[in-house]
């Protein structure tokens, strides 16, 4: 019965190494390419205002703001308002006015809107500190953005600058006529505050 045993064991084996070696023989080989030396891709320029904010986004902050504009500076076709709003972005407000500033008057709340655009997300996460300074700027050029208006409100109530705070509200609810969340807050806001 041994004997049987190891024989029909042998014949497995020897089966499956002809069946091995048959796959190795009729297979062909796998060819590997290997690359030695990589090629270094170039960044394509920013081509508009937009796509260098998108690009540059990471950077705009107070360390390295002013490295990265001289590192990768906005296409001469950029429009102000991005790289304001990168400034803003940084907590540097003064930059962000000077630049707005500079441009023609008929582009500074057309800028005022870019700021808006990428502060808005700060203030809709709550970061009244960050985003106080960034809306009292867009209000500067662009004092009609009743929803700058109201998160200009919201930080100055939350920083405790209640005079401020009331003065944005009641603006925002003579020019915001819709019965919503922000209208209720804003009228809760300024209730508090006249009884304080």
């Amino acid at each position: 019965m041994r004997a049987l045993y190891t024989a029909g064991t042998a014949c497995i084996l020897a089966f499956l190494g002809t069946i091995a070696w048959q796959s190795m023989v009729t297979t062909a080989p796998t060819v590997v390419s290997i690359q030695t030396h990589a090629t270094p891709v170039s960044p394509q320029p920013a081509t508009s205002g937009a796509s260098w904010f998108q690009a540059n986004k990471p950077y705009c902050n107070s360390l390295e703001i002013e490295t990265r504009l001289k590192s990768a500076p906005p296409p001469a076709v950029a429009e102000g308002g991005w790289v304001a709003a990168c400034y803003a972005l940084a907590g540097k407000i003064d930059a962000a006015r000077d630049l707005i500033s500079e441009l023609p008057a008929s582009d500074q709340g057309r800028a005022a809107g870019i700021v808006f655009q990428v502060g808005h997300p700060v203030a809709d996460a709550g970061d009244d500190e960050s985003a106080g300074p960034i809306m009292e700027l867009v209000l500067e050029f662009w004092p009609q953005n009743y929803m700058a208006r109201y998160h200009a409100g919201m930080s100055a109530y939350i920083l405790g600058q209640h005079t401020r705070a009331a003065e944005h509200l009641a603006r925002f609810l003579e020019d915001y006529h819709q019965n919503d969340g922000w209208t209720r807050n804003a009228k809760t806001v300024l209730s508090r505050l006249e009884q304080s």
